[in-house]
């Protein structure tokens, strides 16, 4: 059966309702007195699989684990462990580690000098940190291994000492290189030199993999890492030729600054972040790999994806606008039939989700707004719901999703990029009908804001030290009238509509 789920938004040119104002009851600006009506009709019976446990995941630098959660293996910091399981849903984490740091990065192999491009080396106290991470977590732990020094004994070293270390129960896979497209187009590491030959392709990639994964231990692999459209359509031949990677692994970015110009697309800037080529389109780019790995039955991730590949940018990687694309873009994925995706996070990131500081051996966080459009799609797609089809009217800069709980509890998350407020009239199944509906919201003062984001009314304020949002809950109870659940949605914030109980 195909993975791919029936997500369905569209505009239909319908006739506008005009409506007497609908009582805010505090969720929102009241409409004037004409206000034409977005109506929202959630489709019958759920199509497709289930949204698999571990779908919403981190990825993270190699560098980053020390600095998130601690150098002491005895005393993790559980701000961030905490932070970690506030995604998972109630089930196992996905944690992925790697990024450029997979391939300079090493474990330090006797009378052997270090790899020019190395930057970085493992030691056991960073295993015994990782290790202790995953038990806190309960985590399922991807790790990146250097493919980039092209040297078998030193990927089969790392390897060794990463399993033994660690423990197979708790490594999902191992991923040979990190985006092997640009090994000769970019400097390895300090080097000065690309790793490899400038036309570098994937024929020579296939033969490097071939030869260097002969070297690990006998654990799956995932690959092919590649962030390269290009490289999309080669997922069939990989998987054919390795039939050891039990996942497929892709990388997506919208933004970036570094070899662009303000007026492309790919700019960061904040209506460029929330268009539809970061979010739909970006999503549609993956369905040539997801269609090819389905027909081998092997399970895709993007395990690496945030906001801006490239350059330094947290007027748009820090606002609030990249809350409401995460959003969006994690239903987007899942509506193409990704198993998984892993949000990129690092210190000193233009994305980064979260800091921390530690004080006579108390942790501190601060929550990137980012973060909370992750935790209210956490709640909007629970593992186990499935996907609803959408039906739209009149849905300029609005986005709207369905799920379906196992329980049968139905949610729809609506995204409301404009300026306005937005008056939204949900339709629902009958079946799925109750006499009230529960509906909290996501806000910030702006789509450029870097503070003041609540959701449901609760926030992680300027820090927390707990990892849990606080504060008084703020929801509200929509009566269910003929025309369905009316709403209005403040402008730039979502909305998420729980309707019956899980």
């Amino acid at each position: 059966m195909s993975r791919r789920w029936s997500l369905l938004v569209s505009v239909a040119a319908a006739v506008a309702f005009v409506v007497a104002p609908i009582a805010s009851a505090g969720h929102g600006a009241g409409p004037s007195t004409r206000t034409t009506t977005t109506v929202l009709t959630v489709g019958g019976p759920a199509t497709g699989r289930a949204i698999p446990a571990g779908f919403l995941g981190l990825s993270l630098e190699y560098f980053a684990i020390p600095a998130y959660a601690g150098t002491d293996a005895s005393a993790i910091n559980p701000v961030f462990v905490r932070l970690i399981r506030n995604l998972a849903g109630g089930t196992p984490p996905e944690l992925r580690i790697g990024g450029d740091t997979t391939d300079r990065t090493w474990w330090a192999v006797p009378n052997t000098p270090t790899p020019a491009g190395v930057t970085y080396t493992l030691t056991p106290g960073w295993i015994a940190v990782t290790k202790a991470l995953a038990a806190a977590t309960g985590a399922r732990l991807t790790l990146g291994i250097n493919l980039e020094a092209d040297r078998a004994a030193v990927a089969g070293a790392e390897a060794d000492q990463l399993v033994a270390g660690i423990g197979r129960n708790r490594i999902e896979a191992l991923e040979l290189g990190n985006e092997p497209e640009l090994y000769g187009k970019f400097s390895w590491g300090l080097s000065g030199r690309p790793g490899r030959a400038r036309d570098y392709g994937f024929g020579a990639f296939q033969d490097d993999f071939t030869r260097i994964s002969s070297a690990l231990p006998r654990v799956p692999l995932a690959g092919p890492a590649t962030g390269a459209l290009r490289w999309f359509k080669h997922t069939s031949r990989f998987l054919t030729d390795h039939r050891e990677v039990t996942v497929a692994t892709l990388h997506r970015y919208p933004l970036e600054s570094c070899y662009v110009t303000r007026r492309q697309p790919s700019y960061p800037t904040i209506s460029h972040l929330l268009s539809r080529g970061s979010t739909q389109a970006l999503a549609s780019s993956v369905a040539v790999a997801v269609k090819q790995a389905d027909a081998r039955h092997i399970a895709v991730r993007v395990d690496e994806i945030n906001t801006i590949s490239c350059g330094w940018d947290p007027a748009v990687g820090r606002s609030f606008a990249s809350a409401l694309w995460a959003l969006q873009t994690l239903f987007d994925l899942s509506g193409e039939g990704v198993d998984g995706v892993n949000i990129h996070t690092f210190p000193g990131a233009a994305y980064a989700l979260f800091r921390f500081t530690q004080r006579n051996g108390r942790w501190r966080g601060v929550v990137m707004p980012e973060y909370y459009g992750l935790q209210m799609f956490a709640q909007a797609a629970p593992p186990g719901s499935r996907l609803l089809t959408v039906s739209a009217t009149h849905a300029h800069r609005l986005q709207a999703y369905a799920t379906r709980a196992r329980g049968g509890t139905l949610r729809v998350v609506v995204i409301n990029e404009g300026p306005g407020a937005r008056v939204v009239r949900v339709r629902v199944p009958a079946e799925a009908r109750t006499r009230t509906a529960s509906l909290e919201l996501l806000t910030a003062p702006s789509l450029r804001a870097r503070s003041k984001v609540t959701l449901a009314g609760q926030s992680y304020g300027s820090s927390t030290t707990t990892g849990r949002l606080a504060g008084p809950q703020k929801t509200f109870a929509i009566p269910r009238t003929s025309g369905g659940y009316a709403l209005s949605v403040p402008p730039a914030s979502a909305a998420l509509l729980a309707v019956g109980q899980s």
